[in-house]
This record gives structure tokens, C-alpha cells and sequence, in this order.
């Protein structure tokens, strides 16, 4: 039975979706179907950090299988910041005109990619982020103590640098292209899960129009959360770092030249 085409962009072909993995055999090869079939033009470009598991094996089969399919593998887990950025790099070398980012756990629900790439094909935003946060957006099958560390965390992040998103440490997102390159091709501080949110708060100071779409975020189906207490300590100290730098420069050189944040 054939697939109707959910993908709102004319170009589809443009649109890639960068996934990084780690350990997720159980879940690529689903993931990967049903990415294909809400954006069945786009490009998916699976990024594997060595999984020792056998995703990486995995990713290349299917990539053999299917020419929409594209694997990068890297030679060990450097931290989810720098697999995506590795995996923007050859998406935007690649000709992409929106990038996505997602997980490959099915947190992140592929049903959901028109409502995130069809902002930026209409020319209304330049980064979208799925939001658990704004208006009708919503957690699932998650207890109180994270839902407090994640939802503290965004609160955290969007007060102290003063961001209008609702959802800052979420990471699935779309860019346009333009935008990504401006931001990644810089000085990102962060590696781990915090990359999330400073590359939001890098697109804000270069005046990207942000868009918040809500989703219905749900636990990871298989395997294991990779969340720890490391992680919940180097976003704060990045936050921190980050405003206080920004105090910094605009006490030394007078009010930072920097784009104003545009209402979602």
C-alpha cells in the first residue's frame, strides 16, 4: 500500500533529518520507517557515535536499502552536542535547505515533522522547536521528579537569558539552513544536552524568528535514559556562563550589536 506524502515543502529533497545514535538497535530501523513516511522526499542522515550495540551495522544496511538513507559514523561518543553538529555540517554541505534534529527513541513523534518543517518552508520562521512547554505541548509517561528537572531547567534557562521560548532544553527542532550555518559554524560552548539550549539562545542574539509547535513528548519505548546528574550541572554552569559573558562584553564595549528576538 503506497504512503501519501504529509511533507508541506515543494523542494523536498532539501529537507534533511540529522538522528545521532548511540545504543539504539532496538529502536533505528523503526524510527527510520516512520521518519520516511511523514517526510518521504527528505534525506535522513543517521549519525552513530560507535555504538557498540550494532547501530552503526544496522544504519548501514538500511542505507543500503533505501537511497534516502545516508550513515555517519564517528569514532566514539563525544557527547550529543557534537554529533549534531557534525551531522549539520554534512547536511548543509549537502545541499540542505531545512535541517531537523530528533532522537531516535520515539520521544520525539515523526508524525510531528510537517507541523515543525512547514513554518520555515512558508518563510514565517527560521528555527522551530517542538515544544512539551507551550500551549497544548505535554509530557507522557513521566515521573514528578522529571518532570520538575526538565520543566525547572527551561525556566531556568529562559529567565536568566531572558528568551521568550517556552521550551528550551528540548531538542527536537527544525532550522532553515542559513540560520544553522550562522550558528554552529561559531563558538559553541556546549557538548552534552545543554547544546540544546544554546544554540536557541545563539539563533535569538542573531535575530532568528523562533517558533515554538506544541508535541506530546513520551519516555523513550526501548532502552535506557542517558539523563544524569552531570549533564542537569553542566547546563546550569553553561547558562550561567553564557548570561555572564554577555554582561560582560556589553559592560567592557557598551550594549552588544546583537538581533532582537522576534515574538513567536
Amino acid at each position: 500500500m503506497s504512503i501519501e506524502s504529509t511533507d508541506p515543502v515543494t523542494d523536498a529533497d532539501r529537507v534533511w533529518v540529522v538522528l545521532p545514535t548511540y545504543n539504539e538497535a532496538d529502536n533505528l530501523e523503526l524510527m527510520a520507517k516512520a521518519i520516511l513516511q511523514h517526510v518521504p522526499r527528505a534525506t535522513l542522515l543517521v549519525v552513530d557515535d560507535a555504538s557498540p550495540d550494532g547501530t552503526g551495522e544496522i544504519a548501514d544496511r538500511l542505507a543500503s536499502e533505501d537511497r534516502r538513507i545516508q550513515v555517519l559514523h564517528r569514532a566514539g561518543k563525544e557527547g550529543l552536542g557534537k554529533a549534531y553538529r557534525h551531522g549539520f555540517r554534512v547536511a548543509l554541505d549537502g545541499g540542505a535547505a531545512i535541517v531537523v534534529q530528533m532522537d531516535a527513541d520515539f520521544s520525539h513523534d515523526p508524525s510531528a515533522l510537517p507541523s515543525l518543517i512547514a513554518p520555515i518552508a512558508d518563510g514565517t520562521a527560521d528555527l522551530v522547536i517542538g515544544s512539551r512547554y507551550a500551549p497544548g505541548g505535554k509530557v507522557a509517561d513521566w515521573g514528578l521528579a522529571r518532570r520538575m528537572i526538565s520543566r525547572g531547567g527551561s525556566l531556568f534557562a529562559r529567565a536568566v537569558l531572558q528568551l521568550d521560548a517556552h521550551d528550551l532544553t528540548g531538542g527536537y527542532k527544525a532550522w532553515r539552513a542559513e540560520t544553522l550555518a550562522a550558528v554552529s559554524g561559531g563558538e559553541v560552548r556546549a557538548g552534552g544536552y545543554v547544546f540544546q539550549i544554546e544554540m536557541t539562545y545563539r539563533a535569538s542574539r542573531a535575530g532568528a524568528s523562533v517558533a515554538e509547535v506544541p508535541i506530546t513528548f513520551v519516555d523513550r519505548r526501548l532502552g535506557s535514559s542517558k539523563m544524569s546528574r552531570r549533564i542537569i550541572f553542566e547546563a546550569f554552569a553553561v547558562v550561567v556562563a553564557l548570561r555572564w559573558d554577555e554582561l560582560r562584553q556589553r559592560t567592557s564595549h557598551g550594549p552588544a550589536e546583537v538581533g532582537t528576538e522576534r515574538s513567536e
